[in-house]
């Protein structure tokens, strides 16, 4: 059986688990290569990353993503991240991206596919409907004049010898 979305949904439930196990191990304050403020910001980021993949929303992943890449140039430019901490989450940021953009990707392919499809049988219909000959139209009603319903039974049960 083929679930509809279900390689969509298995790549987006893949980014996220990567994506949190990843990231957050990247925005931990093991060592003192992340100030603890920016470690919080970079985890809300991460948090946005991982919730819209596991919508399925891959768009709204790679906004998040963007967003969470901003924060974390921002943090660095004020000395809340070390260069080696940087480099350990922009790689990781760097395989969820090509993650979502392949999920993105097969999302937009599928949707094309669905359009496509309904187009063709939209389109079938139509000459269906087109090649269908008109029905045949009913006969019409037979009239009597005189509304009597009775229809030849004038004589039955009149008394007859």
């Amino acid at each position: 059986m083929h679930i509809r979305g279900w390689p969509q949904s298995r790549a987006m439930a893949w980014t996220a688990a990567v994506l949190a196990a990843g990231l957050l191990a990247g925005c931990g304050t093991v060592d003192a290569g992340l100030q603890p403020s920016a470690a919080r910001q970079l985890q809300a980021r991460v948090l946005e990353v991982s919730e819209a993949s596991s919508r399925n929303d891959p768009a709204a992943a790679l906004k998040a993503l963007e967003n969470l890449e901003a924060d974390l140039a921002a943090a660095q430019s004020k000395g809340q991240v070390s260069e080696e901490r940087r480099q350990t989450i922009t790689t990781i940021a760097a395989a969820v991206r090509a993650d979502l953009n392949e999920a993105a990707k097969a999302a937009e392919d599928a949707r094309i596919a669905e359009e496509a499809a309904a187009a063709q049988a939209s389109q079938k219909a139509a000459q269906d409907a087109a090649n269908t000959p008109a029905p045949a139209p009913a006969p019409a009603p037979s009239v009597t004049g005189n509304g009597d319903d009775k229809k030849g039974n004038e004589d039955k049960g009149k008394g007859k010898d």
